[in-house]
């Protein structure tokens, strides 16, 4: 028996000792897991309990004109959050927070109410309204700062700047077509709490390297440039009654965008209102019958295949010619005999051009169009290009063939027309049309850089020349058709057009609604620039000659102003030195000045302003707030001015401003 019992002693004693082994065993095994295989991942859940992470947009990159002058920048604002973990009584608190921000009290009471640790309450709001919701105190209500997009000179190239969403996001322009880019990768809001839940740690996890970074845009556009065709594009569109207008001014050797204009214009600082109507890009999204800006090419084509010499006559029968059943007139129901192909053009001959065409052939006719770069996109870096309309050549009737030699039955856009044009400038050499030159980062360090780019050539030198020759005389010539674009001491070449529009009611081309242009370039012996001005139905002066060219010739007397030798010495964008380019507290500065932007001018507005002192751009800019057309002379700081400062601003509205350097 007492053998019996101290076995049956061991045995339990071996047994406990083996059930201690299996559950220390198991609790070693379970430290194991728990401390080296999930250690990582128990440790992040850990954080998560304590730690709220909340992604957030980066400040996007700047947008430079080709001097360095800022187009669009971020600026910091304050944005209100909210913990409602730490709201004791939440509808103390959203009655608060109601009247301080100018918000519904039901609606904060649901967010604040939540059972969550973040909630939004108001985005970038003003300097004035973050400093009351600061003084308000309000336990588990806080600011933080956010970037938000600002265009410091407003409405300049609005439409092709863009502009940019709530959230940070490219919606419209370069800012849409470059927002990869300009916005970079989401920076990182970080709070923790202590162990009591109660203390709250702010800190903004930025991009760890400048690859991740936003980037900054540099465009061909010249803000100078920019301000002068906005100016005198939103002039003639009031004096004529037009609906509306665009104009481009292109170098042609390098096929750089110096300039790009749609009327009406729009400030991207209040997008609230707009439409797609308003922001439409209309210079590259909507295509037109061109009219008579055409005849140019059909004469380089018949040039170049020598069917034509420019002393060739052709009879334009009294102004009435009978194609296919179809009657064909001249403009303004002129009557001309016979015509040489020099005077076709310099008269703008609709006959004279349809004999042309005829003696050229359709087929050939139709490739030299598409060679020009007709009925397909120019390639330009924006979004939302127009191809336009060219129907193949084996669906062209006599009439058709006609009507296309005169700009009628064919659609193009206006960058079509301009990069076609500065190929004729350019001696027959189509270039890409291009607006940004480069990406920097946010050290100024170039990410890539972009340069002019050869399409192909159109015609030869010789034909180049010409036909300068010949647009020369039609605007040199005391009876030429643009000799309203004369430029003095300037040889400018050019060609007027007027287009009908179609009736798509009535199924005719109407005789009321037109749209009138001028494109030419200058000076001929050496083209600098292409300037293209294209008004809408003119309710007065509905011809090409009288309404358009005397915009051109405006732009182009004050860009010759403001580079009175070659306009590609003007200096290339040179990448601000690192740390320059930083965030602006809002409540600091820009913001505030932004409200008094255009409002910083001298007291009494019935007076002329005194510009002494001041650059070119900050005339302008001043001239501009008080719709005054500046005539600029030399270069540098402004010395003198006529009329002088406190003179009574007349009707014109002019004053002409001697610029020079103090070195």
């Amino acid at each position: 028996m007492a053998a019996d019992s101290k076995k049956w002693l061991k045995f339990r004693l071996a047994s406990l000792l083996a059930i201690f082994l299996v559950l220390f065993i198991a609790l070693l095994s379970r430290a194991f897991q728990l401390q080296v295989l999930s250690g990582e991942q128990l440790k992040k859940m850990a954080q998560r309990q304590h730690i709220t992470t909340l992604p957030i947009h980066s400040e996007r990159g700047m947008i430079y004109d080709r001097n360095g002058e800022k187009l669009a920048m971020s600026v910091l604002a304050d944005s209100v959050c909210a913990d409602p973990s730490r709201i004791n009584d939440p509808a103390k608190a959203s009655r608060r927070i109601a009247a301080v921000l100018n918000l519904n009290a039901e609606t904060v009471f649901r967010k604040i109410s939540e059972p969550k640790s973040f909630c939004w309450l108001a985005r970038k709001i003003s300097p004035e309204q973050a400093a009351q919701v600061e003084a308000a105190n309000i336990e588990g209500v806080f600011l933080i700062k956010e970037p938000k997009r600002f265009y410091p000179n407003g409405p300049l190239a609005a439409h092709l700047i863009g502009f940019s969403g709530f959230d940070a996001e490219g919606l419209e322009g370069l800012e849409k077509k470059y927002d990869a880019y300009l916005r970079g990768k989401p920076e990182k809001l970080t709070w923790a709490r202590d162990a009591k839940g109660k203390k709250l740690f702010l800190h903004v996890e930025r991009a760890a390297s400048p690859r991740d970074s936003s980037a900054n845009l540099v465009l061909t556009i010249d803000s100078r440039i920019q301000y002068l065709v906005e100016t005198h594009l939103k002039q003639a569109v009031q004096d004529k009654g037009a609906k509306g207008g665009v104009a481009i001014v292109m170098d042609p050797k390098t096929g750089e965008i110096l300039a790009l204009a749609n009327e009406k214009a729009f400030n991207p600082n209040n997008i609230r209102r707009l439409t797609p109507d308003i922001w439409r890009n209309r210079a590259i999204a909507d295509a037109f019958d061109p009219g008579s800006t055409f005849k140019p090419f059909l004469v380089a084509a018949a040039l170049e295949e020598k069917v034509v010499r420019e002393a060739d006559r052709f009879f334009c029968e009294n102004g009435h010619y009978v194609v296919a059943n179809r009657v064909i007139r001249e403009a303004n129901r002129k009557r001309h005999g016979y015509l040489s192909v020099r005077d076709i053009l310099k008269y703008s001959s609709n006959i004279g051009s349809a004999k042309i065409a005829e003696k050229l052939g359709r087929e050939k006719y139709y490739d030299y169009i598409r060679s020009f770069g007709f009925g397909a996109k120019t390639g330009i870096d924006l979004s939302g290009e127009a191809i336009g309309l060219l129907r193949p050549a084996k669906n062209w009737t006599r009439v058709d063939t006609a009507a296309i030699a005169f700009g009628q039955g064919i659609s193009v856009t206006a960058i079509q027309l301009i990069t076609a044009m500065s190929a004729i400038a350019n001696e027959g050499v189509l270039m890409k049309p291009f607006v940004v030159r480069g990406l920097t980062d946010r050290n100024n360090q170039p990410i890539k850089m972009f340069g002019p780019e050869t399409v192909r050539r159109v015609v030869s030198a010789q034909t180049s020349r010409r036909l300068t020759a010949m647009l020369t005389q039609v605007v040199g010539a005391e009876d030429g058709t643009g000799k309203n674009a004369h430029i003095v001491n300037v040889d400018v070449a050019g060609k007027t057009g007027t287009a009908q529009k179609f009736d798509f009611a009535r199924g005719v081309y109407s005789s009321e609604r037109v749209r009138t242009s001028f494109i030419g370039f200058f000076p001929s012996d050496n083209p600098q620039v292409v300037i293209l001005v294209i008004l809408d139905e003119p309710q007065r002066d509905k011809w090409g000659g009288v309404a358009a060219a005397p915009v051109f010739r405006n732009i182009g007397e004050q860009i010759l102003n403001c580079f009175k030798t070659n306009i590609r010495e003007t200096p290339v964008f040179e990448p601000p030195k690192p740390g320059s380019v930083e965030l602006v507290a809002a409540d600091e500065t820009l913001l505030e000045k932004a409200a008094v932007l255009e409002e910083n001018f001298d007291d009494d507005a019935s007076l002329m302003p005194d510009f002494t002192g001041l650059t070119i751009r900050e005339a302008l800019r001043k001239a501009k707030s008080r719709s005054i057309d500046l005539q600029i002379s030399g270069s540098g700081w402004a010395v003198k001015q006529m009329p002088a400062p406190g003179s009574a601003l007349g009707d014109e509205r002019l004053c002409r401003v001697v610029f020079e350097r103090k070195d």
